[in-house]
């Protein structure tokens, strides 16, 4: 029966502001009726899948068993004494006084000092486990490919490394560890109990069926509601996110209620849903504490029908062990009853960790490595497309750039130039068509050697809440007068030294610190220390004011000599020095030449040049 009963225990890049829930949903994968998603498989397979984070450390797993049956055996020593104690030293007065308190304290040390070990043990397991799983997670993220960013959230990524990773492993191990322990007392205590009175102890098999029963119906109901409160929770978190990343185009559009609105809707959502784990939490414990009070009714029944008529031959140490003994079974039957509980939480938490490792595909890559590239880039007949119900971002590109070429894009808002620079490092795959590197296509370059080839300064500057020094050497080994020099190039080293730590000074969260203008040229020195072969400037200077831009522009100059470099123009400073012009309208190249050429020619550059639509198109 206790085996029986021991086993059915645990069987049960930021979007569009405007997405709504529907949107939000369809594009993290997420289904609105959870319900459907196909069954979990048993729960050994579920348990075997952990089992490289949590179950490596045998050692430390044989130390907590030993230490929890050790706790586990002193369980019924308790009312074994109430035998002797009863029998020998009130009836008969013949044992001696100082056995009691050697006894007692003898036992509660042993106990004491077991579930020391044991709780230690269990710390030991979570926490290693934790970060095994948790480094595996971040490490694959910053090897998935890019599609993952684009289908989940950065809320979504960061609840199931940060939280869903420590509260599924404290909840699980802890309930694995409590299992065991209440598993060996029940085992201990009716061991004990067969020894007393076998024919009365029986009569605890009766409750299995029942137990079984209330405990899988309930455990499957509360991983369902579980599941789906993982959805309803990553749905508000991402409206949160969502507001404090838009929160000035939210105050500036007047929409503080409907997105107070939208989020009280999805908290109404979660608490439903939390009320519903509740009920199937909380029905588990009344209910199977009916049967098990049904059966220990009718032992204790049993036991004085058999007192009374003589039957048993029990001394009054001996009944009173027993009842005391049936009356322990009470606390570990119940929180044997409460542990699927935990159980589903922390699997289903954990699970969603090992799904992400499964869902983040690394990025394909080929072999192909040089120390350093000469920066010939060619585009063959290149179409994106990026998804099928929409117009192609670019449409049979074909394009050749010279080493130490400077080549300017230009073109009005959604006419494909960011994207044209964004499939040079990967960020973005050609939906057919090839780019190539020196005549290599960029799927056969080894990714990680490809994109030490390329530097890029674009609109959107992105800073690690880190130094400046770190900043500026990003995925280099740091080398001060290095990193000195390409400030002192970006016109930022005065600013750096007037700081508190100077280059040391940790910047705070995307360098909030600073102005738009200096967090741009913070990029730009981080550009001019990487010193790689093709340089892209991505509106890398749209931030700046005409007297910045224009030191930094020198800086630039030098920066660009010697390398190919690819400029999407915003102002028409920035490509004065340009070698060659391309024009691109809706995804084409429709014009391409040396700028006074173009303008002489009238055409579109000529129509752009008056009209003054230098202007960069949505990320």
């Amino acid at each position: 029966m206790t085996i029986e009963f021991m086993k059915n225990v645990i069987v049960h890049r930021r979007n569009d502001f405007s997405l709504d829930k529907t949107a939000f949903l369809t594009i993290h994968g997420m289904s609105q009726n959870p319900a459907q998603s196909p069954p979990a498989a048993n729960i050994r397979e579920r348990l075997r899948r952990l089992t490289p984070y949590f179950g490596s450390q045998k050692g430390i797993w044989a130390v907590a068993v030993l230490a929890t049956l050790v706790g586990a055996l002193t369980e019924p020593m308790i009312p074994a004494l109430f035998q002797p104690l009863l029998d020998k030293g009130f009836s008969e007065n013949k044992l001696p006084l100082w056995i009691i308190p050697a006894v007692v304290v003898g036992l509660f040390a042993v106990r004491g000092l077991a579930n020391f070990v044991a709780q230690y043990a269990l710390s030991r397991i979570t926490n290693d486990g934790m970060e095994k799983l948790r480094s595996r997670l971040f490490s694959q993220l910053m090897k998935a490919d890019l599609s993952l960013f684009s289908k989940q959230s950065a809320s979504t990524l960061s609840n199931t490394i940060v939280y869903e990773v420590q509260t599924g492993a404290a909840q699980l191990v802890t309930a694995v560890i409590a299992l065991t322990r209440d598993g060996f007392t029940l085992i201990a205590l009716l061991s004990y109990l067969m020894w007393l009175n076998w024919k009365l102890t029986l009569l605890v098999f009766t409750v299995a069926p029942g137990l079984s029963w209330i405990m899988k119906a309930l455990s499957r109901r509360l991983y369902k509601l579980t599941k789906e409160s993982q959805n309803a929770t990553d749905n508000l978190a991402y409206v949160v996110e969502e507001n404090v990343l838009a929160h000035r185009v939210v105050r500036l559009q007047g929409g503080q209620e409907h997105q107070v609105a939208r989020f009280k809707q999805l908290a109404l959502v979660l608490r439903r849903l939390a009320l519903k784990s509740t009920v199937a939490s909380a029905a588990m414990t009344p209910l199977t504490q009916m049967v098990a009070a049904l059966s220990l009714s009718m032992v204790l029944v049993m036991a004085l029908y058999q007192s009374q008529n003589g039957a048993s031959g029990a001394t009054v140490g001996g009944f009173v062990a027993f009842i005391t003994a049936m009356l322990m079974l009470i606390a570990p039957i119940k929180r044997l009853t409460e542990i699927s509980n935990p159980i589903t939480r922390g699997l289903a938490a954990l699970e969603r960790g090992l799904n992400l490792i499964d869902d983040a595909q690394e990025e394909t890559q080929g072999r192909h490595t040089t120390a350093r590239a000469q920066g010939a880039v060619t585009w063959s007949d290149v179409r994106v497309q990026f998804s099928a119900d929409t117009q192609p971002a670019l449409i049979g590109i074909s394009l050749h750039v010279k080493p130490g070429e400077t080549v300017a894009l230009v073109g009005t808002s959604g006419a494909g130039k960011s994207t044209l620079v964004q499939l040079l490092p990967r960020f973005v795959q050609p939906s057919a068509g090839t780019v190539a590197l020196d005549g290599i296509p960029l799927e056969d370059w080894s990714l990680s050697n490809l994109r030490e080839q390329i530097a890029m300064v674009s609109q959107d500057v992105i800073m690690l809440n880190d130094t400046v020094a770190a900043n500026v050497c990003l995925g280099q080994n740091a080398d001060r007068a290095r990193i000195q020099a390409s400030l002192e190039a970006a016109n930022l080293w005065a600013h750096v030294q007037q700081m508190p730590q100077g280059m040391d000074t940790v910047l705070g969260h995307n360098a909030s610190e600073l102005s738009g203008g200096q967090r741009q040229r913070l990029a730009i020195a981080r550009a001019v220390y990487k010193d790689a072969p093709l340089l892209i400037l991505d509106e890398a200077t749209s931030a700046l004011d005409n007297e910045s831009e224009r030191s930094v522009q020198e800086a630039l100059q030098k920066l660009m000599q010697g390398r190919t470099t690819l400029i999407v123009a915003h102002r028409l400073s920035t490509i004065e020095h340009a070698d060659r012009v391309v024009v691109m309208e809706k995804g084409q190249v429709v014009e391409q030449g040396a700028p006074a050429e173009l303008l002489a020619r009238g055409g579109a550059y000529a129509r752009l040049h008056h009209r003054g639509e230098w202007a960069s198109e949505p990320r």
